[in-house]
């Protein structure tokens, strides 16, 4: 939890400062790209609001109406996150490109003084774009650092596995802003350097549209890596086949009658199982039984924190 909290902090300040820094570019220059951009920047630092309260929220205590936490709101949070990307960030970016197409460019710009000189209006947009590329850079580092923790800790085959098995959707949801936040940047300043460069306006109106498809397909996949969270996913087949064996192979039991696993929180799993054991151990024993299959468990799987056994004699 302390790394994905670490993670999402370091997200929020980079794109509260980059924000800010856009929309500067923009009102200066007019860019489509910069808007673009300033749209994609305010929504990355509000949905890490919205991941912070979720980490927040998850870390209540369990109680009567939630025996097993509220780890689960981590799920919805993100869920919401991935929402808001495409709609707010997405939608607006993808609709102001395609109107910069259409109706043309921004137009001339004067340029800017500083110093006692003068630069090109369009240079505020490069050092703004470039300072973004470096701050993205370090977030990006830090959630990428964290999700190959994950991977070696629990030996996925790389990114592709951990997005199928990771139920850490926080760290999920700052790594994948992270890198489209990164992608968006280098869009932005390959476009507006390009319309500079050849005077064409479609070039930056393209980079616009460019960025918006680009932040609504990733939040549309990010919503459906939530949602399998949200309804309820087991742990992969591999490690529950490996809990399993640590149950089958304890001594004095017969037969695994039943067994199920689902994640109520990041990291968090609940197993349930229903267990032939031998009929001739004494009450005493079985619970002492139950007891070593329940640490062993734990010990195999850190994220296995409520373990339930229904004992079949």
């Amino acid at each position: 939890m302390a790394g994905s909290t670490g993670v999402v902090i370091a997200a929020l300040i980079a794109n509260g400062a980059i924000a800010v820094l856009k929309f500067g570019g923009f009102v200066l220059t007019g860019s489509p790209s910069m808007l673009s951009e300033t749209y994609h920047s305010i929504s990355d630092t509000g949905n890490q609001v919205f991941l912070l309260v979720g980490i927040k929220y998850s870390d209540q205590k369990a109680d009567r109406t939630h025996p097993f936490g509220y780890g689960k709101a981590q799920f919805f949070y993100s869920f919401l996150v991935s929402v808001l990307l495409f709609g707010i960030a997405g939608w607006e970016s993808l609709k102001h490109g395609y109107d910069a197409v259409v109706h043309g460019g921004h137009g001339t710009v004067p340029p800017v003084a500083f110093a006692g000189m003068e630069f090109p209006a369009w240079y505020v947009n490069v050092v703004v774009l470039l300072g973004a590329i470096g701050f993205e850079t370090y977030a990006f580092k830090k959630a990428s650092d964290e999700l190959n923790r994950q991977i070696r800790e629990y030996e996925w085959n790389g990114l592709r596995d951990a997005f199928r098995k990771t139920s850490d959707v926080t760290t999920l949801t700052a790594y994948t802003e992270d890198a489209i936040a990164l992608g968006g940047a280098i869009i932005a300043l390959v476009g507006i350097t390009l319309t500079q460069l050849t005077g064409n306006h479609i070039f930056d109106a393209m980079g616009a549209v460019i960025i918006g498809i680009l932040l609504m397909g990733f939040a549309v996949a990010l919503a459906w890596e939530n949602k399998r969270l949200i309804l309820g996913e087991s742990l992969h087949k591999e490690d529950e086949a490996d809990l399993r064996r640590i149950v089958r192979d304890h001594p004095g039991v017969v037969e695994i009658d039943a067994f199920s696993t689902v994640f109520v929180g990041p990291q968090d799993v609940l197993v349930t199982m229903d267990v032939s054991f031998d009929p001739e151990l004494v009450t005493g024993d079985l619970e002492t039984d139950i007891t070593e299959i329940e640490e062993k468990l734990k010990a195999e799987d850190d994220r296995v924190n409520y373990v339930f056994i229904e004992p079949e004699l």
